[in-house]
C-alpha cells in the first residue's frame, strides 16, 4: 500500500510555468511601454520639436528616481518585507499612473494648456542636481519632453520594481529546478515585447495616414492595465501555493541594515553588479536608438503608397509571421522526437527569412530592428537548459561580451560602408542584429542565475535591487550621454535621418571592452573563492 503524496503548485510544471508566463507576460507589456518611443524618434523631433538632447534626456528620465532617489534599494526592502505578489501588484499599479501621465504628456490635449505653460517656466534650475550636473531637466527643453519625463520616471520606478520582484518570483517557484531556463525563457518572452513596440509603435502613430504619436502611447497605457490584471492572477495563485506550504511571505522574515552590508562586502557581487551596468548600459540605450541608426546607415526607399509593402496590413502579416518565428523556435527545444524537433526548428527559419524578406521589401528601419530578439528567443532555452545541467556562467557572459563588441563596431564602421548599397546593407544590418539579441540572451541566462549562489536567501530581493540600482545609473546616464554626443558630433544636422552615429557606437563598444576583462576577473575570483558560478543550477 502506497501512501499519496501531497503536491504542491510548485511542484506541477504546468502550475510553475503558469506562474511564470503571468510574469512574463507583465514584462512583455512594460518591455513594450520602455520603448514605446524609440522607433519614432524622428516623428517625435517633426511633431513635439525633441532634438536628440531631450529625446535622450526624457528617456534616460525612466531611471532618475531610481538612482538619485534610491527608489530602487526601497523596492527591494519592500520587496523582502512584504512579499513577491504584494509588490508584483504594486509594481504594475505604479507602472499604470506613469504610462497614463506619459501619455497625456505628448497628447494634443496637452497642447496649448496652462500645465504645458507651467512646465516651459519651470523646472528649468534644480537646485544641486543642477550643480551635480544630473539634473533630469534643462532650460528650453520642451515642456511635453518635460511631463513625459515625470511620467516617466514613475514608469520607471514600477518597471525597476517589477524586475527584482519577477527575479525573487522565479526564485521562489523554481530553486532547485530548471531555474536558468526559467529565467531565459521569461526574458525571451519579455523581449518580444521590443519586437512588439518596434512594430506596432509606428503602426498606430501613422495609422490612417494622419501622425499622431499619442496613439503609440495609449497603445502602451493598454497594456499596462493588461499587465496589472496579471500580477493580480498571480497574487492568488503565489498566495494558495504559501498555504500549501505552510511557509510564511518574506515579510514574517525582518530586513536589516547589516545584510546589506554583507551583500557590498562580497567581491563576488560587485564584479557581477558591474558586469549588469556595463553590459545592460550597452544595450537598453542602443535600443532607443537603434531605429534612428539604421535610419541613417541604410538607404531605403519607401515602397509605392498603393502597393501592399505600405499598407496597414502588411504590419499585422509581418507580426503573425514574427510570432510563428519565436513559438516555433521556442517549441523546437522541448521536443523529445528529432523529427518534430527539426521540423519545427525548419519552420522558424523560414519564418525568419520570410521575415526578413517582408522587412527588406518594406524598407522600413523599425521592422529590421524588430529582429532583435528572436534568435535570443530561440538560443534562450538552450543556453538555460545548458547552464541549469552544466553551468559556465562565468564563461557565457565572457562569451556575450564578445559578441557586443563586434556587433557595435560593425555598426559604427561596416554598415556605413554599405550606404547607398541596398541589399547589402540590409543584410549587414539583420545579420548584426540578430547576432546581438543572440549576445543579449547570454546575459540573463547566467547572471540573474548566479545571485543566489552569492547571497544568502533572506536577501536576494535586496541583492537583485542593488544590482538593479546600479544598473540603473548606466540606464540613465547614456541614452543621456548618446542624445548629447549625436548634437555635438552633427552640428548642425537637423534631417533626423542623417546623423552620424559612429562616435555613440564607439562608447557603447568601449562598455562591452570593459565588461570582457571583468568577465576574465569574475572567472579568476570563482575559481579562487569557489562561488560556484561555473556549476550547474540543478542539484541532485
Amino acid at each position: 500500500m502506497t501512501q499519496a503524496i501531497q503536491k504542491t503548485l510548485r511542484d506541477s510544471a504546468a502550475m510553475r510555468w503558469t506562474a511564470l508566463l503571468l510574469l512574463a507576460m507583465a514584462m512583455f507589456c512594460s518591455y513594450i511601454f520602455m520603448d514605446i518611443l524609440s522607433p519614432i524618434k524622428d516623428l517625435m523631433q517633426e511633431t513635439r520639436g525633441w532634438d536628440s538632447t531631450a529625446f535622450g534626456t526624457m528617456q534616460g528620465s525612466e531611471v532618475f528616481l531610481n538612482v538619485f532617489v534610491f527608489f530602487l534599494i526601497f523596492a527591494g526592502i519592500i520587496l523582502d518585507k512584504m512579499g513577491v505578489r504584494f509588490t508584483a501588484v504594486l509594481s504594475a499599479a505604479v507602472m499604470l499612473v506613469g504610462a497614463c501621465v506619459k501619455w497625456y504628456a505628448v497628447s494634443e490635449n496637452f497642447m496649448g494648456t496652462g500645465l504645458e505653460t507651467w512646465f516651459n517656466n519651470n523646472l528649468n534650475y534644480i537646485p544641486i542636481f543642477e550643480e551635480l550636473g544630473v539634473s533630469p531637466f534643462y532650460e528650453g527643453m520642451p515642456a511635453s519632453a518635460k511631463f513625459a519625463a515625470c511620467g516617466f520616471m514613475i514608469f520607471g520606478c514600477g518597471c525597476e520594481m517589477a524586475g527584482i520582484t519577477v527575479s525573487r518570483g522565479i526564485v521562489k517557484w523554481f530553486k532547485g529546478r530548471e531555474m536558468a531556463l526559467a529565467m531565459g525563457s521569461e526574458m525571451a518572452l519579455a523581449r518580444l515585447g521590443v519586437a512588439t513596440c518596434m512594430i506596432f509603435s509606428p503602426f498606430f502613430a501613422r495609422l490612417g495616414g494622419e501622425v499622431s504619436v499619442s496613439r503609440s502611447v495609449a497603445f502602451g497605457v493598454v497594456l499596462m492595465c493588461i499587465a496589472l490584471i496579471m500580477t493580480i492572477v498571480y497574487f492568488f495563485m503565489d498566495q494558495k501555493l504559501d498555504a500549501q506550504t505552510g511557509e510564511a511571505e518574506e515579510k514574517d522574515d525582518p530586513f536589516k541594515i547589516s545584510d546589506l552590508g554583507k551583500i557590498l562586502t562580497d567581491a563576488g557581487f560587485w564584479i557581477v553588479a558591474l558586469l549588469c551596468v556595463l553590459y545592460y548600459s550597452a544595450i537598453f540605450p542602443f535600443q532607443k536608438y537603434a531605429v534612428n541608426m539604421l535610419q541613417c546607415n541604410l538607404t531605403l526607399t519607401a515602397p509605392d503608397a498603393d502597393s501592399f509593402w505600405a499598407s496597414s496590413s502588411v504590419t499585422i502579416v509581418q507580426y503573425i509571421i514574427m510570432l510563428i518565428v519565436a513559438a516555433t523556435g521556442f517549441a523546437s527545444n522541448f521536443q523529445k522526437k528529432p523529427n518534430l524537433k527539426y521540423g519545427l526548428l525548419g519552420l522558424s527559419i523560414v519564418a525568419l527569412i520570410t521575415y526578413c524578406y517582408m522587412g527588406y521589401m518594406r524598407q522600413s528601419a523599425e521592422s529590421i530592428f524588430a529582429v532583435f530578439p528572436l534568435l535570443a528567443v530561440l538560443i534562450t532555452p538552450i543556453l538555460g537548459s545548458y547552464l541549469d545541467h552544466h553551468g559556465k556562467a562565468a564563461s557565457m557572459l565572457i562569451l556575450g561580451s564578445i559578441l557586443l563588441i563586434a556587433c557595435h563596431l560593425t555598426f559604427a564602421f561596416v554598415l556605413p560602408m554599405f550606404k547607398g548599397n541596398a541589399v547589402g546593407g540590409i543584410i549587414i544590418a539583420y545579420t548584426t542584429i540578430l547576432v546581438l539579441g543572440a549576445s543579449f540572451s547570454l546575459v540573463p541566462a547566467s547572471l540573474w542565475p548566479s545571485v543566489p549562489k552569492l547571497v544568502d536567501a533572506k536577501v536576494i530581493g535586496s541583492a537583485y535591487a542593488l544590482i538593479f540600482w546600479i544598473q540603473n545609473i548606466g540606464l540613465w546616464l547614456f541614452p543621456l550621454l548618446i542624445g548629447k554626443v549625436l548634437d555635438q558630433t552633427n552640428p548642425g544636422v537637423t534631417d533626423p535621418t542623417q546623423f552620424d552615429y559612429t562616435a555613440p557606437l564607439v562608447m557603447l563598444a568601449s562598455l562591452g571592452v570593459a565588461a570582457l576583462i571583468l568577465g576574465f576577473v569574475l572567472k579568476v575570483v570563482d575559481r579562487k573563492k569557489g562561488l560556484g558560478l561555473e556549476l550547474p543550477n540543478i542539484t541532485e
